[in-house]
C-alpha cells in the first residue's frame, strides 16, 4: 500500500525530471543529484541531509516501475479532489465525486458523511488520513547487514545497499559504529497505511592488522629497538586519523609497558577515545661483530644484575 504521504510529495519535481521520464533519465538525474547534495561533500550544509534524503526517496520510488504506478495514482486522485464549502444545490462536490466514478458504490452517497454506513470512507484507502478512525499502522521495519573495513567504522562511511527492484538505498555509517551496531534509516521500511518503517541495517566491520579497537581506543603495538628502551627516545607513530604523531618513549621502558596518546582513538559528538602504545623491545637475529663486542661489553657490565630475581617466589603456590 502506498503511503499516504506521496500526496504531499512531488517526486519528479525532487529529481527535476518530467512525469513522463525514462527510467534511463530518473536514473541518471538521481546520480547527478547525489553526487551534488551527498551530506560528506557538503559538511557546512545543515540542509544537505535532508535533500540527500529526499532525492534518495524520490529515486527509490520512481525507479521501481510498480511503486511508480501507485504514486501516479495516488496524486492524480489527490490533486483532483475538491473539499466542498457546503451542502445545497450548486455546492462544488465532495471526495465522493472525484472517486465515485473510479470506486463505483464503494463511495457513493448515503450513510453518515457521505458514506456508505458511516464507516467505509477514506481511511480504508489513506489509513484513517480523510477519516475519524484514528492513526492508521505504520510499515514494518526491514532488516539488513553490511560490511565496512576499519577505516569506515573509525571515520564513517557511506554504502549503498540494493534493493531487489534494482533500486539503491544509501546508507550513512556515523564515525565510532561498534561491530554489530544497528543503524537505522527512517522510512525505508516496508510501506503500511499509515507510512512506512524503517530499515535497520546490522553492521560487520573487518578487522584491520595493525590497528586494534578497545572500546574507544586504539590499541597498537610499537617496535623498538634496544638502545631505544635503555635509552630512552622519540618515535612517530601513524594514527587512525590519517596523522603521524610523536611519542616519547621514556628510558628503561621494558617491553610490553602500554603507552596513552590523548585524543587519538575513536572520536564522535559525544566521546573521544585514546591511543593505547604498546612497546615491543625488538632483537635482531643477525649482529655485526662491532655490534656484537657491545653487547657483550654490556653483559660484563651489568653482570651483578638478575632479571629474573624473585621469580621463584612470585610463581610458588
Amino acid at each position: 500500500m502506498a503511503s499516504q504521504e506521496w500526496l504531499e510529495k512531488d517526486f519528479y519535481k525532487v529529481l527535476g525530471v518530467s512525469k513522463d521520464a525514462s527510467a534511463e533519465e530518473i536514473k541518471k538525474a538521481y546520480r547527478k543529484l547525489a553526487r551534488e547534495n551527498h551530506p560528506d561533500k557538503n559538511p557546512d550544509d545543515p540542509g544537505a541531509e535532508q535533500r540527500f534524503k529526499d532525492i534518495s526517496e524520490a529515486h527509490t520510488v520512481l525507479s521501481d516501475p510498480e511503486q511508480r504506478r501507485e504514486y501516479d495514482q495516488i496524486r492524480a486522485m489527490g490533486s483532483g479532489a475538491r473539499f466542498s464549502g457546503g451542502g445545497g444545490a450548486g455546492a462544488g462536490g465532495g471526495f465522493e465525486d472525484v472517486f465515485g466514478g473510479l470506486f463505483g458504490d464503494r463511495f457513493g452517497r448515503g450513510g453518515s458523511g457521505g458514506f456508505p454506513g458511516g464507516g467505509g470512507g477514506f481511511e480504508d484507502i489513506f489509513g484513517g488520513r480523510f477519516g475519524s478512525a484514528g492513526a492508521a499502522p505504520k510499515g514494518s521495519d526491514r532488516t539488513a547487514r553490511t560490511t565496512i573495513s576499519f577505516k569506515g567504522a573509525v571515520r564513517g562511511t557511506t554504502v549503498g545497499l540494493r534493493e531487489p527492484s534494482g533500486s539503491v538505498i544509501d546508507v550513512r555509517i556515523p564515525p565510532g559504529v561498534k561491530e554489530g551496531q544497528k543503524v537505522r534509516v527512517r522510512g525505508k521500511g516496508s510501506q503500511g497505511p499509515g507510512g512506512s518503517g524503517d530499515l535497520l541495517v546490522e553492521v560487520s566491520i573487518t578487522p584491520h592488522p595493525f590497528f586494534e579497537r578497545d572500546g574507544d581506543n586504539i590499541r597498537i603495538h610499537l617496535p623498538v629497538s634496544f638502545d631505544e628502551a635503555a635509552l630512552g627516545a622519540t618515535a612517530e607513530v601513524p594514527t587512525v586519523h590519517g596523522e603521524k604523531v610523536k611519542i616519547r618513549i621514556p628510558a628503561g621502558t621494558s617491553s610490553g609497558r602500554t603507552l596513552r596518546l590523548k585524543g587519538q582513538g575513536i572520536r564522535t559528538k559525544k566521546r573521544e577515545g585514546d591511543m593505547l602504545v604498546v612497546v615491543d623491545v625488538t632483537v635482531p637475529k643477525h649482529l655485526p661483530e662491532e655490534a656484537l663486542e657491545a653487547v657483550r661489553a654490556y653483559r660484563d657490565a651489568t653482570a651483578g644484575t638478575d632479571p629474573r630475581e624473585g621469580l621463584e617466589g612470585r610463581a610458588a603456590l
